[in-house]
């Protein structure tokens, strides 16, 4: 695809890549005619030195090796499934001799199971537990005796994987508008014990992208904001509370995904900043996470041409993702700026990491890069195959492309992290206990008290805020709902169900997330029969549809409180708009909150994580970073 941009790149930087690659061969992280036994797992080299991990990497073959670097998915709410749906998934990925997760784990002596929604993996609580302990059951008795890494994507907001009864945070973009890394500290702790009472031992998260474009459509609201500093404070508190709750924190995505206009999922980012930007914007909060001792960071598939010196924009030779790039996941991830941990990749069967290569080079090109995990993510659609990679990278050892040595420095973080973490000594959760562990009183007050300090009233001009909240003050909640097996956005039910609770007469008019003319229609004429109308939006500057369901409730004659409830940039769209409030999250606590800061309960402070640009004129400031207004 075109990055968008022809003019050619200086090659000045051309002999540091080389000098990179000249390093990485000498390291073993290539074939070289040269020794690479000093590198290997005797010597004294950076990723450590410990004589069990030695001893363990010295008793294995090479396929349990390979197979310990591989993080895959697998259907199934237990282990040993044998529901039809789930083997007859698991076979049209993996195989007809493969029906779940204990034979995928037989088959590749995998290294980490990642757990996703639409895998049928996270079910209740004791469900979860039980999955995990058969997961871990079926890793111990292999020759190895090896436990597993078992993650999900417990981001919270719009990216959330583990549903109630556990405690739901608003996000890291409402983490950003507290100002308060006490908050990212204590949501991060809550949500780690809650992932460790599930034998989830490893959160990818959190995002430590710098979101200073309001356009990125895949970043958003998942990051703290578009501040570095602000980004960075949040981030390394972030990563002290899951790790001090002993489990594993991911940074991502490195080297950076927040200025991007494409989505990795779907085409090739590029994003153009200069070394010194980079040093400024991009690099600073995982310069902070690295500092608070991160396990583990995940890569970015984005392209960097400035920070990759044989890349020529003209002709996009020579560019590769970051993911593949030695010069950036070994030059400047580990050289420069000295991270010893465990490097996993984004998923293998996007398409910002396949467009240049065929599948079988993906996983070797990324180990060769400095990668440790390649994460095969497969849902049998216009995906990398296991069997594929596991292959490529067996053979990219057996024919010379990569060193042994270069395998066994992976496998020893990999088990540094395992042990590190004392999955070696008891891997295992109580499974009836589970549920006691989710969802407890002190944990939902920590969630509701991060609500309370992010919601930021942004525009209040007609002075309706707060509400009367009186028996003669009726109020229509309408606006936004998306509801399926990976998302549960419901910001206008829980809105409605926190003022009813608050005793305040409400009306539910639920309105989808792309409402035709008869549902506009319908909200206006619900609209006329109540005294105050709030109206929950998405991203509706993307959205025609919701741009005219609010247009036509602000015509209605009847005071409008609008209500954006992930990216705050909404009121850009709607000027006339004259109370708007930015919630950054669709989850009950944000709205819970959103109903005592409506009513005059609670006074707001959040303040805004990211400017908010003009819509027809984005270097034009409507509300700066750090604006926001109380009662």
């Amino acid at each position: 695809m075109s990055p968008g941009r022809t003019d050619p790149l200086t090659r000045g930087r051309r002999s540091r890549r080389r000098l990179v690659l000249a390093v990485l061969a000498l390291a073993g992280l290539v074939a070289s005619t040269s020794s690479a036994t000093a590198a290997g797992i005797d010597g004294k080299q950076a990723h450590g030195n410990d004589r069990w991990i030695v001893k363990k990497i010295r008793a294995m073959t090479l396929e349990e090796k390979v197979g310990q670097l591989f993080v895959a998915n697998v259907n199934g709410q237990s282990a040993d499934t044998t529901d039809p749906a789930d083997v007859a998934a698991n076979q049209a990925m993996y195989g007809p001799t493969i029906r779940n997760a204990g034979e995928l784990i037989d088959r590749y002596k995998l290294g980490g199971i990642v757990y996703f929604r639409w895998t049928n993996n996270l079910g209740e609580p004791a469900q979860i537990a039980h999955l995990s302990n058969g997961i871990q059951e079926a890793a111990l008795r292999q020759p190895g005796r090896i436990p597993m890494l078992i993650a999900t994507d417990q981001e919270h907001g719009v990216v959330s994987r583990v549903w109630s009864p556990a405690t739901e945070f608003p996000g890291n973009m409402a983490l950003g508008a507290t100002r308060r890394p006490a908050d990212s500290y204590a949501a991060y702790r809550v949500t780690a014990r809650e992932l460790g009472a599930l034998g989830i031992n490893q959160n990818y998260a959190p995002v430590a992208d710098v979101n200073i474009n309001p356009l990125n459509p895949v970043i958003g609201v998942r990051s703290f904001g578009e501040s570095p500093d602000l980004v960075s404070q949040m981030t390394a508190a972030a990563v002290e509370g899951t790790q001090r709750a002993g489990v594993s924190a991911t940074l991502k995505h490195f080297p950076g995904h927040g200025d991007t206009v494409t989505d990795s999922h779907s085409g090739v980012p590029w994003i153009f900043h200069t070394r010194d930007q980079w040093e400024q914007t991009d690099a600073p909060p995982f310069r902070a996470g690295i500092a608070a001792g991160v396990d583990m960071i995940m890569t970015a598939h984005v392209i960097m041409p400035e920070l990759q010196s044989d890349c020529d924009v003209a002709t996009q030779q020579g560019c590769d993702p970051a993911t593949l790039d030695p010069e950036i996941l070994t030059g400047l991830l580990r050289e420069e700026l000295g991270y010893r941990g465990v490097v996993v990749t984004d998923a293998l069967n996007m398409a910002g990491v396949r467009e240049k290569y065929g599948d079988e080079r993906i996983p070797v090109l990324a180990l060769k890069a400095g990668v440790d995990m390649p994460m095969m993510v497969d849902t049998t659609t216009d995906t990398v195959s296991l069997e594929v990679a596991y292959n490529a990278v067996l053979n990219a050892v057996r024919g010379g492309e990569l060193t042994e040595d270069r395998i066994d420095q992976s496998v020893y973080r990999v088990l540094a992290l395992k042990r590190r973490r004392g999955l070696f000594g008891d891997p295992f959760v109580g499974e009836r206990r589970a549920a006691r562990r989710l969802g407890t009183p002190p944990h939902l007050a920590k969630a509701q008290r991060v609500g309370d300090h992010s919601v930021t009233l942004v525009k209040n001009d007609a002075g309706l805020l707060p509400l009367d909240g009186g028996d003669a003050e009726r109020v229509l909640v309408t606006g936004y709902r998306s509801v399926s097996e990976t998302s549960n956005a419901e910001p206008a039910a829980h809105l409605a169900a926190a003022l009813r609770g608050e005793g305040v007469p409400t009306e539910l008019f639920e309105t989808g997330s792309a409402p035709d003319a008869a549902t506009i229609t319908t909200a206006v004429s619900r609209a006329q029969a109540n005294d105050v109308v709030v109206v929950a939006t998405s991203n509706a500057s993307g959205s025609a549809t919701q741009r005219d369901l609010v247009s036509a409730l602000l015509a209605s004659g009847k005071p409008v409180v609008l209500v954006a409830t992930r990216n705050p940039y909404d009121i850009a769209s709607f000027p006339q708009a004259a109370t708007y409030v930015a919630t950054y999250s669709w989850t009950k606590p944000a709205m819970q909150a959103l109903g005592r800061i409506l009513l005059g309960e609670v006074n707001p402070v959040g303040r805004l994580p990211v400017r908010i640009p003009a819509a027809d004129n984005p270097e034009a400031t409507l509300y700066p970073f750090g604006f926001g207004l109380g009662y």
